[in-house]
Parts: structure tokens; C-alpha cells; sequence
């Protein structure tokens, strides 16, 4: 057949005119006729290739599926593109429905819904190209996330992601099943069966991990060790104690870090004495003030209990280190060293040269290590203070940690004084730590912040970053109150030109976002 093939083409490139066609045909018409048969001829006698291997079906999800209309959000939240950087610094007059996506997962989470089945191609997409939508994609899409991941490289994310492997873990109590995870896993199963077990019994990750502790990569034994934090405890200590022994020095440094957390260590008790010993009260000057004798050296015994010997760039040795040991000792130690009842009394003392700012700011970091709300509160001060830095914080960085020790209630409240005394200028770092949606009294003072700030004249997108965040923590029920600021106001002679119309167009945005999120959450309502 390959042979009468072989003329046939002869005879078409030379011509039948000059090359008479196969087997007696003749012109033009009688050779394509002849190549077409022979086509057919050729396709038919193909020998069959052996039949792929079906894949195997993917698992069942037994969660209810996600209802009608909330899926049709979700599509349309998926087919958002994201919008175009540089530009104009004005804000859009449409939401960005794509920085409403992590509020609908969380909410679909929440309410304990499967996946629709069509749209986890385009869920995997997303979460491959955001690695902050990745947990909460991979706990929606469920074990069909996996099963997905396995036939597309491009989602290999989700084979390998850490939180949102949790779907394919074995539970806490299967002890042949996590044993068998825990020597066979890739990491990111190990560190995910880790923080699990940790959840569900401290002492039993404590046991899976020093079984295998001293096989383990330097990388891998820290970040194991960090997920001590969940449910950490006295029980840890000796496992923690013999870490700062560790050839890797952040291992160390992590251990020591957990176990200044745990004011009844024999670190903290070290730590304390070391701190103590730099730190007094001068009773005889006209006002009590703390004294600071800074630490001369740093010796071996500092070095294994974590403290770093080499400041970075700009920072005084001695400094450095005293900083150190206040922020590692227990901040209980503080009111019988100085003489005082509290934290508050503490923190207002005078204290000598330039040392308040160095002592103050390392009781914060203290404060946030041991979750302390008493040294919070003390630290943080009135929110309506004239000093917006407050009594011991040194930055609104400093401030927005500390608020995380605070009960959510109380937090929101300390905010919403803070807007209400200083305006929303300094506040974006402070909002960010606040829980969503916002409680009633912070969203009062934004939206009541940014009346005034419209009505002092200046342009919108100065605060630009607040709106962002109304859009996606104000409660729904404040739109109300948005609807008397959407009409473009009067300008008064002092304000920015067009700056009304600007306000009119960003509180609109507003709007249309929290009715948007409002309608989300009721389609997600069963």
C-alpha cells in the first residue's frame, strides 16, 4: 500500500500529464479519486493503541450542596478578573467582587456546604494564583480538590498545601492511621497532622513529633516545633528545654520564644532574675523612677536561653540584650521589683535617661508573647489620650499587637474611642486586628470618621485604604446610615475641587457593597 501511496504523490506533484496515474487510471479527477479511496484504505487498516487507564472516581462529598443562587454568586465572583495596576488613584465605582471571595468562602465554610461540582476548575485557578484563598478553597472543595490536583499539575498546590490538606487527614484518634501519615506524609501532611493532633491532644503531637525529632531536618524541626503554640503548656517544658540544645540556632531561639510563654518555666525563672538584676526602683530621688543598669555582656548561659548576642544595624549592644531579657521574663515579676500594685502603676512610673522607650516597648512585646490583657491594657493606654503613641507603645504597630490580647468586645470599643479622638488617619493598622463584621459602636465611628473627613474637604482616596476595609467589615445593617451621605453635597469654599462628588461616588461604592454582602449571606441561608 505505502509503494502504490508513493506514485500516486509522484503523479500529483509531476502532473498526469506528465506521469500517467497508478493502476491504469487516467487525468486529474480519476488520481484524487484513487488518493481519496487509498485514504480511507489507510486510516481503516490502523492497528487500534491499547486502551488508557480510566482514572479513578473521584471521592463523594457528602456536605450539602451549596444552594442555587449562592452558587451562581460564586461564579461570578470567580469570573472577576483583577483589576489593572497603576492608573488613576481614584477608587472604582463598582465593588471588586474578587475581595469579596475569602468573606463568601469563610461564610460557605461556615454554614458547612460542598463544592459545586462544575465550578472547583475555576475555585483551584483562583487559589492558584492567591495563595491567601488556598485554606479555605481546599475545605470547600473537599477531597475533590485532591483528586483534581492529582490529574493537573497546575494544581499540585493543593496536594501539598498545608491547612487545606486537613480534608484527607486521618482522625486525631486513629492512632495507626496517623502513625502511618506521620513516617510516610509529605511535609506539608506531616505539619498538617501535627497542628491537628496538637488541637485535639497536646501530648500525643508532643509524642509523634519526639519520636522522629532527632531524624529531622533542621528546617523541619522548626516549623514543627512552631506548632507547639497550639495548646501549649507545662507539659512542653522538657520537650522545649531540651531544644535550646539544638545544633539549628532558630530552633533554639523558637524554644526559648515558647518557653518565656510559660510564666512557670525554669527559663522564665532564669530570664526573670537575669532582668530583675538590670531593672530597680530609685526611691530616693524627689520622685520614684526606675533605674536601668543594662547588661554587660552576653555570656553562654544567655545564648542557649535565646537571647541573640549581635544587634542589628543602629541598636546599641547592651540595649539589645536588656530588651531581651525584660521582653522573655514573666511580666508578674514587675509590681513586687518595683514597689506597685499593677500594671498601670507600673507603667507610669518615671524612668531615668532615655531607658522609658527601650523598657516600655520590650513590656509590650512581652505583653503580646503571654497574651497578658492586663499589661495590654496599661500599655495601651486611653484611646482618647493626647499622646496617640500611648503611655508604652512605641508605634501603632506595637498598639495593633497589643489590641490582639484584648477580648474581641473590648477591642472593637478601645478602637472606636481611638477614631473617635484621633480620626482614621492613624487607624487603618488598629482596624485591621479587629474581628468582622465590625461591632456596632466601631462602625458608628468609621462611617461617623469619614462624614467629617468629607466634610473638612479633602479627597476620598486619602482614605482609600478605611474604605477598602468598610466595604469588607462594616455590618451590612450600617448601610442604612450610608444612604444620607450618597448625594453629592454642597461645597464649601475651603474644600478640594470636586472633592463632593468624589465623596458622593465612594460612599455609592460603599453602598453597593454592603447590600451586595448582605444579599450574599441570605443566599447562603438555607
Amino acid at each position: 500500500m505505502s509503494g502504490e501511496w508513493d506514485e500516486l504523490v509522484v503523479a500529483a506533484l509531476l502532473g498526469t500529464a506528465r506521469r500517467a496515474v497508478p493502476s491504469g487510471g487516467e487525468g486529474p479527477s480519476e488520481l484524487l479519486d484513487m488518493a481519496a479511496r487509498h485514504t480511507v484504505r489507510r486510516r481503516a487498516g490502523l492497528t487500534p493503541g491499547p486502551e488508557p487507564e480510566r482514572p479513578v472516581p473521584a471521592p463523594p462529598d457528602p456536605r450539602p450542596p451549596t444552594p442555587a443562587a449562592a452558587a451562581a454568586r460564586l461564579a461570578s465572583l470567580l469570573r472577576e478578573q483583577p483589576r489593572a495596576p497603576g492608573g488613576t488613584s481614584r477608587r472604582a465605582t463598582t465593588p471588586d467582587l474578587r475581595e469579596l471571595l475569602p468573606q463568601w468562602l469563610a461564610a460557605a465554610n461556615s454554614r458547612g456546604y460542598a463544592a459545586p461540582p462544575e465550578q472547583l476548575p475555576a475555585l483551584l485557578d483562583a487559589a492558584r494564583g492567591r495563595s491567601d484563598l488556598r485554606p479555605a478553597v481546599l475545605v470547600y472543595a473537599g477531597p475533590r480538590a485532591r483528586w483534581l490536583a492529582g490529574l493537573n499539575p497546575e494544581w499540585r498546590f493543593a496536594l501539598r498545601a498545608g491547612q487545606g490538606a486537613g480534608s484527607a487527614l486521618p482522625a486525631p484518634d486513629d492512632q495507626r492511621a496517623v502513625a502511618r501519615l506521620w513516617q510516610e506524609g509529605l511535609f506539608a501532611e506531616r505539619t498538617a497532622l501535627l497542628g491537628a493532633v496538637r488541637v485535639h491532644d497536646p501530648a500525643a503531637g508532643r509524642a509523634l513529633l519526639g519520636a522522629t525529632w532527632p531524624t529531622e531536618r533542621a528546617e523541619d524541626r522548626l516549623m514543627f516545633l512552631d506548632s507547639f503554640r497550639t495548646g501549649l503548656g507545662p507539659d512542653d517544658e522538657e520537650f522545649l528545654e531540651a531544644a535550646l540544645a539544638d545544633r539549628s540556632r532558630n530552633v533554639r531561639a523558637t524554644a526559648a520564644e515558647l518557653l518565656s510563654a510559660l510564666p512557670s518555666s525554669a527559663l522564665a525563672g532564669r530570664m526573670a532574675a537575669r532582668a530583675v538584676a538590670c531593672v530597680a526602683l530609685d526611691r530616693m530621688r524627689p520622685v520614684p523612677t526606675v533605674v536601668v543598669e543594662a547588661p554587660h555582656e552576653c555570656d553562654p548561659a544567655m545564648e542557649r536561653d535565646g537571647v541573640t548576642p549581635n544587634p542589628p544595624p543602629g541598636r546599641g549592644e547592651r540595649s539589645w540584650w536588656l530588651g531581651q531579657l525584660v521582653e522573655a521574663a514573666p511580666l508578674g515579676v514587675w509590681p513586687g521589683r518595683l514597689g506597685v500594685a499593677d500594671a498601670r502603676e507600673a507603667v507610669a512610673l518615671a524612668v531615668v535617661d532615655d531607658w522609658r522607650g527601650e523598657l516600655h516597648a520590650a513590656w509590650c512585646r512581652a505583653a503580646v508573647r503571654q497574651r497578658d490583657a492586663e499589661w495590654s491594657r496599661a500599655l495601651l493606654g486611653a484611646p482618647a489620650s493626647p499622646d496617640a503613641g500611648g503611655p508604652g507603645a512605641v508605634s501603632l504597630a506595637e498598639r495593633a499587637k497589643l489590641l490582639g490580647a484584648l477580648p474581641p468586645g473590648e477591642r472593637a470599643d478601645w478602637v472606636a474611642g481611638f477614631i473617635a479622638a484621633h480620626g482614621l488617619s492613624e487607624a487603618f493598622q488598629l482596624l485591621g486586628g479587629c474581628g468582622v463584621p465590625w461591632a456596632a459602636g466601631l462602625g458608628r465611628a468609621v462611617v461617623d470618621a469619614l462624614n467629617i473627613a468629607r466634610d473638612a474637604g479633602s479627597y476620598p482616596w486619602s482614605f482609600s485604604g478605611v474604605m477598602g476595609l468598610a466595604e469588607r467589615c462594616l455590618d451590612p445593617a450600617e448601610g442604612e446610615r450610608l444612604e444620607g451621605l450618597t448625594a453629592t453635597p454642597v461645597e464649601s469654599e475651603h474644600a478640594a475641587p470636586g472633592a463632593g462628588g468624589y465623596w458622593a461616588e465612594s460612599f455609592q461604592r460603599l453602598l453597593g457593597t454592603l447590600r451586595l454582602r448582605a444579599a450574599m449571606l441570605q443566599e447562603l441561608t438555607p
